[in-house]
């Protein structure tokens, strides 16, 4: 993740999307009213992760529109943890968060973790209301938290959430997995290394179109490779 001009006063906010054409425009919509809250200026960098439905159009109209959103295409889908990678490379804010495109987020999600920047390192979010989930993704969910906090010694509520993170510092991260596993990387990472962190539970919305990602086999598989990479690279 790439260091590039010299960091400005304000948000990043990279928006993920792969095939969320249902989503998407609401999400940048919620990002940006967060962010005028919050920040004296901000960006949206959507991340059109090689979408076959109209995200991409939609992610360049609201581009053309705005000049605060900014638009990265993928000619076929890389995966959440890269596009998260390649979204903080090129933010130009000090403070750096993703928001899913299937707008999952709430306002009161974003307005905790922003409210909260410059308190902590890392601002970190649990989902406080995790019946909207079915059981078996609450029980997936709950297994990997229980597996990363026992492997690492950390004691966190959740890792695969949203993190407001200072730029600078998430730079200074080698994060290697692309996977879903990419949060909880950086964050074993940044906290074995002493960096300060709060957590702050919000509740999340249901989608409104379109499938989670999260559990196909292949993003399993590779948050497990992840996990055994992550660690063998801890105890170096």
């Amino acid at each position: 993740m790439a260091a590039g001009a010299p960091l400005r006063p304000g948000i990043s906010v990279v928006v993920p999307a792969l095939n969320e054409a249902a989503n998407l425009a609401a999400a940048v919509a919620r990002c940006q009213a967060a962010a005028r809250r919050h920040f004296p200026d901000h960006e949206v960098i959507v991340v059109d992760d090689g979408s076959t439905d109209a995200t991409g159009q939609i992610a360049d109209r609201l581009a053309k529109a705005d000049p605060r959103v900014r638009v990265v295409h993928h000619d076929r889908p890389r995966n959440l943890g890269y596009a998260y990678k390649e979204g903080v490379g090129l933010a130009r804010f000090e403070h750096v968060l993703m928001f899913p495109g299937d707008n999952e987020g709430t306002d009161e999600q974003l307005d905790a973790l922003m409210s909260r920047a410059g308190t902590a390192d890392i601002v970190i979010n649990y989902i406080s209301n995790t019946e909207v989930r079915g059981w078996r993704r609450r029980l997936v969910s709950r297994s990997f938290v229980v597996v990363v906090n026992t492997l690492f010694g950390l004691s966190l509520r959740y890792y695969n959430g949203t993190a407001l993170h200072r730029t600078a510092l998430i730079r200074s991260v080698t994060i290697r997995t692309d996977s879903f596993a990419y949060q909880a990387e950086a964050l074993v990472k940044l906290l074995r290394g002493g960096h300060s962190y709060v957590e702050v539970g919000t509740p999340i919305a249901p989608r409104a179109g379109g499938r989670t990602k999260a559990f196909r086999l292949r993003n399993a598989i590779d948050v497990g490779r992840a996990l055994c990479r992550l660690l063998v690279d801890v105890r170096r």
